[in-house]
C-alpha cells in the first residue's frame, strides 16, 4: 500500500505557533514531542514504508518534509507550484504512483490531524485496504462524539457489506455539507452518520477512473504531467499545466458523485485541530481544571484555561476559559468563545507588513 500525505496549507487559526515559515503540520502543537507530520508518518509504521510514502507540499516546505520525515526519499516529496486544493494535489500523486503500480492501493491522509488511538486507526486502515482491493473507493468515517456543525458528514446505508475483516464496512448513501445545530443533533441520534475526516483509500487506477469520468480536463492535464515525468521537460510541463487545474477539493470534485463508495467507521480519538480551543478535547485537565499543553502554570481560582508556554511560568488569577499561547516573539491571549478571531490578528499583521511575525 502507498500513502500520500497532504502537507500544504498554513493553518492561520493556530497562530502564533503555526506560521508561514513553519505551518502547523511541521509544528508540535500538542506538546507530544513530535510534529504533526511526524505523528502522521509514525502511525503508518508497519503498514506503509517510507519508500512507499509520498508527501505533497509547497515549494517552501519541501526541505521541512525531508528534514522531519526519516527515510523519506527526496523524489517522494512532490512539490505543487501553487496550492490548488486537494483534487489536483491527489491527481499529481496518482501521476507518479501509476508509473509504479496502478493496481496498488493508496491511502490519502492529511498531515495535520490528531489521532490518539494509533492501533485502532491501523485496524480501520487495514479494513479500508481490503475494501479498496474489492473495487471500492473508501472513506474512513469518524464516529461522532457530539452534534458538531463544523464538519461534513457521511451517511451510510443499512447493513454491513459482506467483506472479510474484523471491522464492518458499509456502502455510502451520500455526503452532506456542514449542518446546522438541529440537523447535526438528528445525525447524532440516527447513528448512521459519520464525520468526514478527509482520509480516502483506493486502488490508484480506480481513483484515476473517477477523475476521467467526472473531471476529464483535470485528468487530461494530469496525463500531460505524467507523460513528462522523468524527462527534461518535467518541471516545464508541470509549471505550464498546473495553473489550468481547477481549485477544488476531492470531496466536491469526485467523492460526492463517485460510484461504489464505502465507509469504514472508526472511533480513534480523531481531531482536526483546526483552532486552539480544540485542544480542550485532547489535553488532560490538571487538578485545578485547566489544560496545560506545554510548560508550567500556577492557577489561582482559575479554571478551563488552555496554556502552551514552555519557556516561562504562567500564573493565572481569577480567570476562566482563556487561551494563552506563547511563541517567544508573540503571545496570544483570548477567550475560547472568541478564539476564531485569531484569523483577524493574522490579517492585521499582514496589512502592517509584519512579516517577521507571520
Amino acid at each position: 500500500m502507498y500513502a500520500v500525505i497532504l502537507a500544504g496549507g498554513v493553518g492561520t487559526r493556530l497562530w502564533p505557533r503555526s506560521r508561514e515559515s513553519t505551518p502547523k503540520q511541521f509544528t508540535d502543537i500538542t506538546g507530544s514531542g513530535r510534529t504533526m507530520i511526524q505523528a502522521t508518518v509514525a502511525r503508518l509504521k508497519g503498514l506503509v514504508s517510507p519508500k512507499d510514502t509520498y508527501v505533497i507540499t509547497g515549494r517552501r516546505y519541501a526541505g521541512l518534509c525531508s528534514m522531519q520525515v526519516d527515510g523519506l526519499p527526496e523524489a517522494n516529496v512532490l512539490v505543487e507550484p501553487k496550492g490548488r486544493n486537494t483534487a489536483p494535489a491527489i491527481a499529481l500523486a496518482c501521476a507518479h504512483l501509476r508509473r509504479r503500480d496502478p493496481e496498488e492501493v493508496v491511502a490519502v491522509l492529511p498531515a495535520d490531524h490528531l489521532i490518539q488511538d494509533s492501533a485502532g486507526f491501523q485496524r480501520a486502515l487495514r479494513q479500508a485496504e481490503r475494501c479498496a482491493r474489492e473495487g471500492f473507493l473508501v472513506v474512513l468515517g469518524i464516529e461522532p462524539t457530539k452534534a458538531h456543525t463544523g464538519y461534513g458528514y457521511i451517511q451510510r446505508k443499512d447493513g454491513p457489506l459482506p467483506l472479510a475483516g474484523d471491522l464492518p464496512s458499509f456502502s455510502v448513501s451520500r455526503f452532506l455539507e456542514k449542518p446546522d445545530q438541529v440537523t447535526a443533533e438528528q445525525f447524532l441520534a440516527d447513528g448512521r452518520y459519520y464525520w468526514n475526516g478527509g482520509i480516502f483509500v483506493s486502488r490508484v487506477e480506480r481513483l484515476l477512473g473517477e477523475y476521467e469520468r467526472q473531471m476529464p480536463d483535470l485528468y487530461d492535464g494530469m496525463n500531460r504531467i505524467a507523460d513528462a515525468l522523468g524527462t527534461g521537460e518535467q518541471e516545464n510541463v508541470l509549471a505550464e499545466v498546473w495553473p489550468t487545474m481547477p481549485d477544488i477539493s476531492i470531496d466536491y470534485g469526485l467523492m460526492e458523485d463517485a460510484k461504489k463508495v464505502a465507509v469504514v467507521p472508526m472511533q480513534v480519538g480523531w481531531n482536526d485541530l483546526g483552532s486552539w480551543d480544540a485542544l480542550e478535547s485532547v489535553v488532560a485537565q490538571d487538578a485545578a481544571g485547566n489544560y496545560p499543553v506545554e510548560g508550567e502554570i500556577l492557577p489561582m481560582n482559575s479554571r478551563g484555561n488552555i496554556v502552551a508556554a514552555d519557556k516561562r511560568l504562567v500564573a493565572l488569577i481569577d480567570v476562566d476559559d482563556l487561551i494563552v499561547i506563547d511563541a517567544g516573539d508573540a503571545l496570544l491571549i483570548g477567550k475560547k468563545e472568541s478564539i476564531q478571531q485569531v484569523k483577524q490578528v493574522v490579517a492585521e499583521l499582514q496589512a502592517a507588513d509584519r512579516n517577521e511575525l507571520l
